[in-house]
Formats: structure tokens, sequence, C-alpha cells
């Protein structure tokens, strides 16, 4: 059915510009976005006010786990496509570690099929690498995935590539189809004997905060440095997933032109939304429940992650978000789960960084909204521009709230923010032009759609 719908008086923040404007969308699309002046006349099926608040790109967030199929009792694509809409999340792409795993035509398919039946925003899937399924990279349709990903560490899921064949075969086959490989880097061999050394001295599971020490950053650096090596040998675009540590950081160089410019460089990192906000202090306070892979390390790693927001070294912004049950969060390094719930929150918290001026808002679009449209060529999606798809948020700065567990909308029902203080919220969220999300109102007969990739 037709419908056009006006966001009037409101603050855009798109393309390194914050301007006063109006955005109308006919259907499914951006058709118009005028500046600086009264909003266009016209009927109208819908007028959303914005005055006072900010309309942004919908985030695509790059590295999500929605746990369908296999794992459903922590969440599944109906519950987090619900979470996303909730954050003013309209794209995602969900990693492969699911059961089964998403290292099959088959199960890769499987996915998309459910995503159709179930997602309230858009969606794609990564393709997971394994030891010997390289061949099957060339039956992928570059059009429809963002991509590989290879874990060139062990976590959750059990998908590590451990033999050096196999990573050379990996890297050469992404090469040459130029498909986009995002890799979790850390060095298991490192990882076993520092667990070993630890449970030497502590027990069969020991206390969480040495969880860093552990997952170390020797473990890191020597696993994202190999493969920085090899894409450089192979010239394979890699997108290197939830860096944690100030070495790390050191394998790009900043930025010698504007941060606004597009990406150009085969070697890109992401930060996550944990790693910028928690540091080990804070374990001893939050326990398992910021227990993740890799881990959160030190402030100085923490504080070093936040500076490469602004100079180009850290290209894109997502949350691993990776929902567990409260009980599988219980005991210590070996035995608790690794992963936290991230996605409703993480638009609110960056833009709170924001307000401590660690980065502009116009920045946070651009690493959360922009960067990921470019790096994964993600067609119409990503910007606010007539003809694009209209995938918007609208936020609004509001009396400092404090979030609690009972106000998360992830099935796992728990959050590590809990009792943290937030100044913002999302208001309205705009999934092709389906109004999701209005005003904490959450509409459940939209559908996202199969996100396309220009190559």
């Amino acid at each position: 059915m037709d419908q056009k719908i006006l966001i009037e008086n409101g603050s855009i923040v798109n393309e390194g510009r914050t301007f006063r404007g109006s955005v109308v969308i006919e259907n499914d699309r951006i058709a118009t976005i005028t500046e600086n002046q009264d909003a266009p006349r016209g009927n109208y099926d819908k007028i959303v006010d914005a005055t006072g608040a900010f309309v942004l790109p919908g985030v695509i967030d790059t590295h999500v786990h929605f746990r369908e199929p296999g794992l459903t009792e922590k969440a599944d694509i109906e519950s987090e496509s619900r979470v996303a809409a909730f954050g003013g999340v309209t794209s995602f792409f969900d990693m492969p570690n699911t059961v089964p795993q998403t290292t099959t035509l088959e199960a890769f398919d499987e996915k998309f099929q459910l995503a159709s039946e179930k997602s309230h925003v858009n969606y794609s899937f990564f393709f997971g690498a394994t030891n010997n399924n390289y061949q099957l990279f060339q039956q992928l349709d570059r059009k429809r995935t963002p991509g590989v990903k290879l874990f060139m560490g062990s976590s959750t899921g059990n998908m590590l590539v451990d033999r050096y064949g196999s990573l050379l075969k990996i890297f050469q086959m992404a090469a040459e189809l130029g498909l986009q490989l995002m890799a979790h880097c850390e060095a298991s061999d490192i990882i076993s004997q520092n667990m070993k050394q630890m449970q030497k001295a502590y027990g069969d599971d020991p206390p969480v905060m040495l969880h860093p020490l552990i997952r170390s950053e020797e473990a890191c650096l020597e696993s994202s440095a190999l493969a920085a090596q090899l894409a450089l040998t192979y010239g394979t675009r890699l997108h290197i997933a939830h860096v944690t540590t100030a070495k790390e950081l050191e394998l790009v160089e900043p930025s010698k032109s504007s941060v606004h410019s597009p990406l150009s460089s085969n070697l890109t990192l992401e930060a996550c939304v944990a790693h910028l906000l928690f540091t080990s202090d804070d374990y001893l306070k939050l326990g398992t429940r910021i227990k993740c892979n890799p881990a959160v390390k030190t402030v100085a790693d923490r504080d070093a992650l936040r500076s490469a927001l602004n100079d180009g070294r850290i290209a894109t912004i997502a949350t691993d978000h990776a929902p567990h049950l409260l009980a599988q969060k219980e005991g210590g390094c070996r035995r608790a789960a690794s992963g936290m719930p991230m996605l409703q929150f993480s638009l609110p918290v960056m833009l709170g960084l924001a307000d401590e001026g660690v980065l502009a808002k116009e920045r946070v679009v651009e690493l959360m909204c922009h960067n990921p449209a470019r790096l994964f060529r993600v067609s119409e999606r990503g910007f606010l521009r007539p003809g694009y798809k209209a995938d918007i948020a609208i936020v609004r700065s509001v009396e400092p709230w404090t979030v609690t567990d009972d106000v998360v909308e992830s099935r796992c029902g728990w959050t590590p923010l809990a009792g943290s203080t937030l100044n913002w919220r999302v208001s309205h969220t705009f999934c092709n032009g389906h109004l999701t999300l209005n005003e904490g109102q959450f509409d459940a007969s939209g559908r996202g759609e199969e996100i396309r990739f220009d190559c």
C-alpha cells in the first residue's frame, strides 16, 4: 500500500554534517531531504515531529550472534531483530557459529529462509570457513553475503581453523573471488598454555579477572599480525573483528586524509562497543557478565581504541551481540560462557561517549552506519540519501535514566549495562519505510529485507 511520511524539524546527522531539516519517505525509500527550511507541504499519511531530536541513518551492525538455528533457548532471529529495532539498528550481519554451523550451502540458505519469515529488520549472513570447505566459496552469491567469517582462535562454537595450509587456501581463495574476509584473531596455542598455567595456580576454573591474562595481548597480536601478513601476501580484503589491544592498532596507519573519506585499505579493523566501554577493572564489579572473547582488557587498551576511532585506524563499530542465559554465565574463565548482549543499547552508549568528547556524533554515524555500508559494499543503505531505502533512527537526549534487566528485549533477559546511566533513547526506528518502533511501541508486523551487496 502506498504511503507518504514526513519527519520534520529534526537535526539530521549524515555524511559528516549536522543540520536542521526534514525527510520525506515514500513507500520504502527516502524521497527528499530538505535543509534549513520549512517542511515540504503536502498530504502525508503520518507526520513525525523530530523537534529536539537527531535523525540518523539506521545502524548497520556487521557482527551479531542471533543463535538461530540450534541455540534458540538463548535468542532467535525474531527476538534479537526486535532488540535491533529498539536500538535503532535496521540491518545486521549474523555469524556462522550456530547449530548446525553455517559452513555448507544448505545451512546458509536455511538461515536466509528463517530470516525472511522472522526478522523485523534487514539481514544477511556470513559464510563460515573451516579447514576444508574453501572450495565452496566460489559457489557463494557475492550479491547476498557480506563475506566469509574465519575463526583464527577457538571461541564459542568451536569453528577454529588451525591448519596453516588451510589458512593459506582461505586467504588465497577469498582474494581471487573478491570476497571480504572477517577474522576472529587469537592464537589458540598461547591461550591454551596460559590456561594451563592459571589452572595450575588457581584450580580448574580460574577466576574471571584472569580472563585477559589467559586470552592475552600476546595471543591477540600474534594472530592478528599473521592474518594481516597473509592478507598482504594474497591481496585479500581483511577485516579484523573486535580488536582489543593497543598493539593491534599498530597494524594499520592513521588516516592521512579526512576521516570521512571512503575506505581504501585492504586491511581494516573493527571495535566493539563493550571494548570501548569496559576495562579489566570492571571484572571486580561485573564478573562474568563482561566475559567475552577476545577479553576486555586494560584501561590503556580501551583508551587506545577510543583514540583510534578518530584517526581512521578503526573502520567500524559493531557489538558482537552474543546472548547467553545468565545460568550459562556462571563460573570462571573455563566454565562461564563468553559473550554479552549489547545490541539494544549500542547506539545510546556511543552517543554517550560523544557527549563525553570521545568522538563527535558525526563520527558515530560514520563508524556505525556509513563505513559498514562502504566496507561491505551494501546496496542503497547506510546513508540518508534520496532514492535509498528508508532505514532511519531518531534519537533523543533525555534526562539520565538507569538501565535495568527488566527493560531488556533480548530473550536472554539481562544486560551487562544494568545499573548504568544513559542519556539517550531511540524514539523511532524506520526499516524500509515501515515505522517499526514508535516511542516505545513496537510493531511486530514488519519484516526486514535481505540485504544486497554491490560487487
